[in-house]
């Protein structure tokens, strides 16, 4: 087969061209940042870390108010 058949010519110029198909480095920081924390397994535990970290300071929160509350 001529390697300059109709067939090939589609193939040889879509090789020529040098293309970016890399996604994640068209992305903005945050974006990466984003989809690297928050999704998948991670995401998950950064979201129960969050979660458990609010609720102690909540706890700390209003043990400290009702100690001042409740002093005299």
């Amino acid at each position: 087969m001529d390697p300059n058949s109709a067939g090939s010519v589609q193939y040889d110029r879509w090789n020529e061209n040098n293309i970016n198909m890399n996604v994640e480095a068209s992305q903005p920081t945050m974006m990466r940042l984003f989809n690297r924390v928050c999704t998948g397994s991670s995401g998950i535990a950064v979201k129960v870390a969050g979660a458990l970290a609010a609720l102690v300071s909540i706890y700390i929160i209003g043990y400290v108010t009702g100690y001042y509350v409740h002093k005299c």
